[in-house]
């Protein structure tokens, strides 16, 4: 009897819990959004942040968080639109910075002053000596006593330019031609573009400068640089 009270009082409870919860459910979606609205407004102004100080891949980051977590925000919305070139933006500084930090700028202490220098390795390693390939650097050399000067180092094989030479130029596309002199010492194995003032020029002006030079082992050479990066500020006498 007890258990049959009981079931029926069950039953008669039952629909009124059941119109509850709609309510409450509402209710409890309704806090959801309104939580969600406002991380999403506080994830869209860091996005806005890291636009205002031109960090495109931080803010691509954001963006794309926020469209991720909280899609049918109004923040989203607002974020949404602006995405695309904030991408292109971010992929366009990644590949900034890669070319800035192939350069390397040396200030060093030496008699009179301080010797300043910027260099790069070539993009790709070059067979100078028949032995195997190896890295070619490209430097611009500013010194206190000796003045500026631009020259290529090898670490194998020699330069056949001790009589002077003409080397090929390539800037982006662009052919030049320039002198060489390999100087008759045996310190470092090295060649200076005599022109530095044109070479210095072409390389603050292009992307991607080749240099073709002769070699005692194997004849004519080419190395490439990838010269965008260069920060001509680090050697202001050369501007």
């Amino acid at each position: 009897m007890k258990t049959a009270t009981l079931a029926i009082a069950l039953c008669l409870l039952l629909p009124a819990c059941q119109r509850a919860d709609p309510q409450a459910a509402a209710q409890a979606a309704a806090a959801q959004q309104a939580a969600d609205e406002q991380a999403a407004e506080a994830m869209e102004k860091q996005f806005e942040a890291a636009v205002a100080a031109q960090n495109w891949h931080l803010a691509k980051g954001y963006g794309d968080v926020l469209l991720h977590d909280y899609p049918a925000s109004a923040a989203a919305a607002r974020v949404k639109p602006k995405l695309e070139e904030i991408a292109a933006k971010a992929e366009e500084q990644k590949e900034t910075r890669r070319l800035e930090a192939l350069w390397s700028y040396g200030d060093e202490t030496v008699k009179g002053g301080h010797q300043l220098s910027a260099s790069i390795y070539s993009s790709e390693e070059v067979d100078t000596d028949g032995a195997g390939a190896h890295p070619v650097r490209l430097i611009f050399r500013d010194h206190p006593e000796w003045g500026r000067s631009a020259y290529l180092v090898l670490q194998a094989g020699d330069f056949d330019c001790y009589k002077g030479c003409k080397l090929k130029i390539t800037v982006d596309g662009k052919e030049h031609t320039l002198p060489g002199s390999r100087p008759n010492t045996d310190e470092a194995i090295a060649m200076f573009i005599v022109d530095n003032k044109a070479l210095w020029k072409l390389a603050k002006s292009g992307k991607r400068l080749s240099i073709e030079f002769p070699t005692k082992q194997m004849g004519r050479r080419s190395a490439s640089f990838e010269v965008g990066g260069l920060d001509a500020s680090k050697l202001p006498k050369w501007n």
